[in-house]
């Protein structure tokens, strides 16, 4: 038994008024109790309890260790219910890592409805296109957009989303539907240099995937600006179905190829712990989930 557990046992005593009466709320025995006390004074080297058949007394060494370590674990008890209320509670600064390309959005109307949700958290949102480390660089959460291989993450899928090439209906009525993937590789295509494959857009043919090489005018790195251009009829966009689900159901956007997409993508939450998970992070994780089932049974994301 530690220091401190012996002076709780010790002052148990005192307040009881002696070991049976310790031991019984304590749920111990008398004899491991007397134990309990008789090592905290020989740890300190001095009688802080004389002991008669029928009742104990402090000594003036006792008087003083009593007081003083009633003052030491009142402010232990104090200290570790303020940590456990900060930790459990929502709030307090959440740092958040996500993709660039799913920001303007998708992510940010989530995370600002979550501001508005949980008033006491306060939101450091890093929005970049790369995998950042979560332990060594400080983050409580990340969202990501692939395959979870990294066994010390903790993650949450939130939804599944597939992709989509579609075009304006002018666009469409002034080059025509492409009716197999290839047929890509001769029309203008809006390139979203976020993604992985860039203007080397990837396809289901026959069960086996297929890379098609794609051109055009328009190159940007904004889901956001590539849904705008190919709105005003500048060529054939390939991105998540989540990001022109609007302007599909509008018809501003029609999609094609619809046959021939990988298999969706799985977005996950992920964070480094779920040992002693902090109030803001159970907060935020619950939210996005939340939020997510919401999306999935309006029918805008898989």
């Amino acid at each position: 038994m530690d220091t401190l557990s012996r002076m709780r046992c010790f002052l148990k005593v005192v307040d009881a008024g002696g070991f049976s009466a310790a031991a019984r709320e304590l749920g111990r025995s008398k004899a491991l109790v007397s134990k309990y006390v008789g090592d905290l004074e020989d740890e300190l080297g001095a009688r802080l309890l004389n002991r008669t058949t029928r009742q104990i007394s402090m000594t003036e060494v006792g008087h003083a260790f009593y007081k003083e370590a009633s003052d030491i674990l009142t402010r232990i008890d104090d200290l570790k219910a303020s940590v456990q209320n900060t930790h459990q509670a929502a709030r307090g600064t959440l740092r958040i890592s996500a993709p660039r390309s799913m920001g303007d959005d998708f992510i940010n109307p989530a995370i600002m409805a979550f501001l508005v949700a949980e008033p006491e958290i306060s939101i450091d949102l890093r929005l970049e296109d790369r995998f950042v480390d979560l332990v060594e660089e400080g983050f409580d959460a990340a969202i990501r957009v692939s395959e979870m291989t990294d066994s010390s993450l903790i993650a949450r899928k939130l939804a599944s989303f597939r992709a989509t090439v579609c075009a304006s209906p002018e666009a469409i009525a002034r080059l025509g539907t492409p009716r197999h993937p290839q047929d890509l590789a001769s029309l203008p295509c809006i390139i979203d240099n976020n993604y992985r494959y860039r203007n080397n857009w990837q396809f289901q043919v026959d069960g086996a995937r297929l890379g098609v090489a794609v051109k055009g005018r328009v190159e940007v790195n904004s889901a956001q600006a590539a849904r705008l251009a190919a709105r005003e009829g500048l060529g054939f966009l390939r991105t998540p179905h989540i990001f022109v689900h609007r302007d599909v159901v509008a018809g501003r956007l029609v999609e094609v190829l619809e046959s021939f997409h990988p298999e969706a993508q799985a977005v996950h939450v992920v964070y480094p712990h779920r040992r002693h998970l902090s109030g803001k992070v159970r907060a935020f994780v619950d939210f996005l989930s939340a939020w997510f089932a919401d999306k999935r049974k309006r029918g805008e994301i898989c």
